[in-house]
């Protein structure tokens, strides 16, 4: 039978105030078992509705929405909506979780959230799967998300906002109707009679203040902490992604630890995880089965 998640929140801090993060909570509250699912830059936690009920008999499914989207509360300074208050806010949220030991999926900028944590001394993080991202993210995919990241879009109904979600995310690969819509729903509020994107429009103001120097500082630091992680890892690719290039994985592969790789064929950036195919890799990878 189908699950719901139960949504719950944990106070945060950041140099501008406190804050709550929503998470949704799949299976049992008393598993010791934990997997954190953590979306991309412009998604929520709603994403990984169909993977975490797949694992969620398996695990206690945890699946925040990053501060700025979804059920959480925006940052009074927009500044914040950075890698660095991202980790601290999963610090306080694994704190919360009382667990001694997480696996973590991460899509896209969830990855670069986990290989932040998973490369820290004492991290939680046993093994860590990174869909669709690393340390090197190309200029092409950063232009390409920065067009479309922010913009104050409103729709007359939700299936016309779905419509225009379906073409900035055609690069998921293909997707029933009805896929589509359960994807998306999370995506879309009412305000007004119309609908809304569901994040601050403001994250888009650090992301399009990057320069070319800050993205070489951060890209170091990243392959650092990558370097660092001692736990398995899995390296998920789009085989059109614009994103993790084949060129960074194969470094991927050299530079990292334990470090395996799948490459997902018909899709680009970044896959989506709700096909039974692709859920089987994420099982193969956490439970071996």
């Amino acid at each position: 039978m189908p699950v719901s998640p139960r949504l719950a929140f944990v106070q945060c801090l950041s140099p501008s105030g406190l804050h709550r993060m929503a998470y949704h909570e799949w299976g049992d509250a008393q598993n010791p078992r934990v997997l954190v699912c953590v979306h991309g830059l412009s998604r929520t936690g709603r994403d990984f509705d169909v993977l975490a009920q797949a694992l969620c008999n398996d695990y206690r499914v945890i699946c925040p929405d990053v501060v700025g989207r979804g059920r959480s509360d925006w940052l009074a300074d927009p500044k914040g909506y950075v890698l660095s208050q991202y980790a601290s806010d999963m610090v306080t949220l694994l704190a919360r979780l009382n667990a001694e030991s997480v696996d973590w999926f991460g899509t896209s900028m969830g990855g670069l959230i986990g290989i932040g944590l998973a490369g820290l001394p004492k991290s939680p993080i046993r093994k860590l799967l990174l869909n669709d991202v690393g340390p090197r993210v190309t200029e092409s995919s950063l232009t390409r998300i920065g067009a479309y990241l922010g913009l104050n879009v409103r729709f007359k109904t939700f299936d016309e906002g779905l419509a225009y979600l379906k073409t900035i995310s055609a690069s998921f690969g293909p997707h029933t109707p009805e896929q589509w819509r359960e994807l998306n729903t999370a995506i879309l509020k009412p305000q007004g009679g119309e609908w809304i994107l569901h994040y601050d429009p403001r994250l888009a103001e650090p992301f399009k203040n990057t320069t070319p120097e800050m993205v070489a500082a951060g890209e170091a630091t990243l392959w650092k902490l990558f370097e660092a992680i001692p736990g398995e890892v899995l390296v998920v690719r789009g085989a059109h992604s614009d994103l993790l290039t084949r060129e960074t994985v194969e470094a991927m592969m050299q530079r990292g630890q334990h470090v395996n790789t799948v490459e997902i064929p018909d899709v680009g950036h970044a896959p989506t995880f709700i096909q039974p195919d692709q859920v089987a890799i994420a099982r193969k990878f956490f439970l071996g089965q």
